[in-house]
């Protein structure tokens, strides 16, 4: 299992709370953090339907859509850290 936690120092509301994506071999486990708690999501890699990375100067984000139509989003990562997600994602 590999895990990416985005950067603190993001555009985005994560600059307290940052995501969390784990990698399984058959399913992604999104932890979005927030002032109360946490939620979770899993995503199984079957479900998967694409999966796009945005750059900005310093930051990545990555979204994933599933078969039905699903969209996550997961924002603040370094570049390296989401081409890595993408390319587990995407084989």
């Amino acid at each position: 299992m590999e895990t990416f936690t985005a950067h603190r120092i993001s555009q985005d509301d994560n600059v307290l709370f940052p995501d969390i994506m784990e990698i399984d071999v058959d399913r992604v486990l999104l932890t979005k953090n927030r002032v109360f708690g946490h939620r979770t999501t899993t995503i199984y890699m079957k479900n998967i339907a694409s999966v796009t990375m945005s750059s900005g100067i310093l930051f990545a984000d990555v979204r994933i859509e599933t078969t039905g139509g699903r969209v996550y989003r997961s924002e603040g990562y370094r570049k390296a850290d989401a081409r890595r997600i993408v390319e587990l994602l995407t084989v």
